[in-house]
């Protein structure tokens, strides 16, 4: 069983964690996103193409915390267009598309311009480039060749959700809302008093603790985010950021244990995936775990 923090250390570390990393580490998370940017513009190819470079995850959320500062970076390529239907399930691009500009050719094009740039590429990983860290200098850097992806619905501002669809080597498809997530989130932390991302951080630093005295599995730190996403504003907003957390944990497990599929209504900061189900790196007893374990480290008990 892991260590119980009395409450002073508790409160003590609370105050510590709701701070994001200093500047000196944003400097280096800065410095990675600048130069992958660097390496696409330089790269021939893609020269003339509408291409977005930008980071997605934690670090531009503003959800990241000390000891998990890597930074994940997408290279977007926004035309051709891949949409939702049969055609792009079956060919992995827009129907009708006969263009160069295939899921292997991005893949290759954005390998050559990460090594001309960086030197040393890892290639090996299914969906992202990895690129080691410069101690000192900035992160290490997992890059994602993705392209625009778009799904139609008429109830959606201009009438469709743009995202982003990766193709893994293994001919996995995977997409993600890094736009549709960074929004909801800055919307949920304005009208929270900005206690959302603050709970998002502090439940992040004590799944490190639990998983590095392996009281539980290390999780992917967008999985607290997606917790605590489902944590009604009026619950983060009651009390001191104290009570935030601790009526923070209590909702979760509430949603987590009711027996109307509290769970399975539960969704991503996207809005667009469900918590849990196929594909997720997580299930609701990895949650359970995480929530329990969270509260008694916490000494919510007492």
């Amino acid at each position: 069983m892991a260590k119980q923090l009395t409450n002073a250390q508790r409160l003590d570390l609370i105050s510590k964690w709701k701070v994001p990393p200093g500047r000196s580490e944003q400097d280096r998370l800065e410095r990675a996103e600048r130069m992958v940017k660097e390496a696409v513009r330089q790269h021939v190819p893609f020269q003339g193409l509408d291409i977005t470079v930008a980071a997605k995850g934690s670090y531009p959320n503003k959800t990241n915390v000390r000891g998990d500062s890597d930074v994940d970076i997408m290279v977007k390529l926004n035309d051709p267009v891949h949409v939702d239907g049969m055609a792009a399930w079956w060919f992995g691009q827009p129907p009708g598309y006969t263009g160069p500009w295939t899921k292997e050719k991005l893949r290759q094009e954005v390998h050559v311009a990460l090594t001309d740039h960086f030197g040393s590429v890892d290639a090996d990983h299914n969906l992202a480039f990895y690129i080691p860290e410069v101690s000192g200098s900035r992160p290490s850097i997992d890059v994602v060749p993705c392209f625009k992806w778009v799904v139609r619905d008429q109830t959606a501002p201009k009438g469709q959700y743009e995202g982003s669809v990766v193709y893994g080597r293994d001919g996995k498809k995977v997409i993600n809302w890094p736009e549709l997530q960074l929004a909801n989130g800055r919307e949920k932390n304005a009208n929270t008093k900005r206690r959302y991302k603050v709970v998002v951080r502090v439940l992040k630093n004590v799944e490190n603790d639990l998983a590095e005295e392996g009281v539980i599995k290390a999780l992917p730190s967008y999985f607290s985010e997606c917790l605590v996403y489902n944590v009604p504003d009026r619950i983060l907003l009651a009390g001191d950021f104290d009570d935030a957390v601790r009526a923070s944990l209590l909702e979760i497990h509430r949603q987590l244990t009711s027996t109307w599929f509290g769970a399975q209504r539960m969704v991503e900061p996207n809005k667009m995936k469900k918590v849990f189900g196929t594909g997720q790196k997580w299930d609701e007893k990895d949650a359970q775990n995480l929530i329990v374990s969270a509260w008694r480290y916490l000494n919510y008990e007492s």
